[in-house]
C-alpha cells in the first residue's frame, strides 16, 4: 500500500503545472503563434520562431481556412521533411503535408478555445528558422459556426 501511495503523489513540476493559470484567456492569435512555432520546430527538427504580424484579409470569407505559405516555407518544409539540412532554391508547390499539419494545429487551437469569440478574418506570421526567413498567412471562414464545423471535421479525419 505504501508503494501505491508514493505513485499517487504529485511531483513539484506536476503541482506547478496544475497550479498555473489557464491559458484560455490568451487570444487565438497568441495561442496559435505558440503552437505554430512548437509544431513547426518539432516537424522540421529545427528551432523556429514565429512572430505575429498584420494580415490582409480578402473581401470574401472562404468556406474553410486557406493557408498561404510563401515559397521559402514550402522549400524549408520539403527539404527538412526529406532529411535535407540546407535549403537551396525554392519549391514550385506547397507540400500537401504542410497544409495538413497547419490544418491540424489550427483545428486543435480553435476547439481548445473555452469561449469562442469572433475570429479575425486573417492571421499572418513572420517565421525564422536557421538562415531562412518565411511568411505564413491564413484566411479564416466566418461565421464562428463554419469555423467550428471545419475544425471538428479536421479532428475527426486526422
Amino acid at each position: 500500500m505504501g508503494t501505491l501511495m508514493r505513485l499517487l503523489e504529485l511531483t513539484p513540476a506536476e503541482t506547478a503545472f496544475l497550479a498555473a493559470p489557464s491559458v484560455a484567456s490568451d487570444s487565438l492569435r497568441a495561442r496559435l503563434t505558440r503552437k505554430l512555432a512548437a509544431t513547426l520546430s518539432a516537424r522540421l527538427r529545427l528551432p523556429l520562431q514565429a512572430m505575429a504580424m498584420p494580415a490582409d484579409a480578402s473581401t470574401d470569407a472562404p468556406a474553410s481556412p486557406v493557408w498561404q505559405p510563401d515559397a521559402a516555407l514550402a522549400s524549408l518544409w520539403l527539404v527538412r521533411r526529406l532529411g535535407g539540412r540546407h535549403v537551396i532554391g525554392t519549391t514550385p508547390f506547397v507540400p500537401h503535408t504542410l497544409i495538413h499539419a497547419l490544418d491540424a494545429l489550427l483545428a486543435e487551437c480553435w476547439l481548445d478555445e473555452a469561449a469562442q469569440t469572433d475570429p479575425p478574418a486573417a492571421l499572418a506570421w513572420q517565421l525564422t528558422a536557421a538562415r531562412t526567413q518565411a511568411t505564413l498567412a491564413v484566411q479564416l471562414p466566418h461565421p464562428i459556426t463554419d469555423m467550428t464545423r471545419w475544425a471538428r471535421g479536421v479532428i475527426r479525419h486526422a
